[in-house]
């Protein structure tokens, strides 16, 4: 496995970003993963190598560039109900900040710089992302039709993105909810929507689940379900990149 932080060039100044990648001389299908509010480290690194070592080029961007360089704010090891309070208090700003307007000027960017590298092949990519880079992904995936082949949200809060955004998007979707964040009847009604927008998607809930239960450095990691996570999103991206 190859990995490497590399500095993407935006309409706003430079993101930095990590990037994993299986060794060897061949191409692969280049995926965009949007990480969660709280950024890259040690555990989205992790995540990156563990679905780069599937046989996919895989750039996690940091989303809060124009606030510094990763790490954006400092976290402890482990993101326990007592550490929320004032990791969220430093967050919540820089979330709030982040503009549709911002979201998808960054998106082409990042879109730009993945299809360029020498390791990806292929103009289709797929984008994934957690939490509030689960909307990141949703947006991404509207702005860029002919680009984006699947996308994939996991406890993110994609209902945000709205009726007319859902409706522009081509690619296969997949939407994995916590069920702390969804009740059956938001499910339902989501997934009217995703009908009515006539898309390939599978949108459920991980019963029994918390807000971020793919985060193994929060307390509320699912350890089973984050298992259903890989089988989902490798199975997606099998579809619709190969690899």
């Amino acid at each position: 496995m190859h990995t490497s932080t590399l500095h993407i060039p935006t309409a706003d100044g430079r993101a930095d970003a990590f990037a994993a990648v299986p060794d060897g001389d061949r191409q692969y299908p280049g995926v965009l993963m949007y990480p969660d509010g709280f950024g890259i480290r040690p555990v989205l690194r992790e995540m990156a190598c563990e679905l780069a070592g599937h046989g996919y080029y895989v750039l996690v961007p940091n989303i809060f560039y124009r606030h510094g360089p990763t790490p954006v704010i400092e976290l402890p090891a482990y993101i326990g109900a007592d550490a929320r309070p004032a990791v969220f208090a430093q967050l919540m700003p820089m979330i709030e900040a982040h503009t549709a307007e911002r979201a998808v000027r960054d998106a082409d960017a990042y879109l730009r710089f993945l299809v360029g590298r020498p390791e990806v092949g292929g103009d289709a990519v797929a984008v994934s992302g957690y939490c509030i880079g689960g909307l990141l992904a949703v947006r991404t995936a509207a702005a860029h039709p002919g680009r984006v082949a699947a996308v994939a949200a996991f406890h993110g809060p994609v209902a945000a993105a709205g009726p007319d955004l859902l409706a522009a998007i081509t690619a296969e979707v997949y939407f994995g909810h916590a069920a702390s964040d969804l009740t059956p009847e938001a499910l339902d009604g989501l997934n009217r929507t995703l009908d009515a927008a006539r898309l390939d998607y599978l949108s459920e809930i991980y019963p029994g689940t918390t807000h971020g239960f793919t985060m193994a450095d929060t307390d509320a990691f699912d350890p089973a379900a984050r298992q259903g996570h890989w089988d989902r999103l490798l199975a997606l991206l099998d579809r619709t990149l190969g690899s």
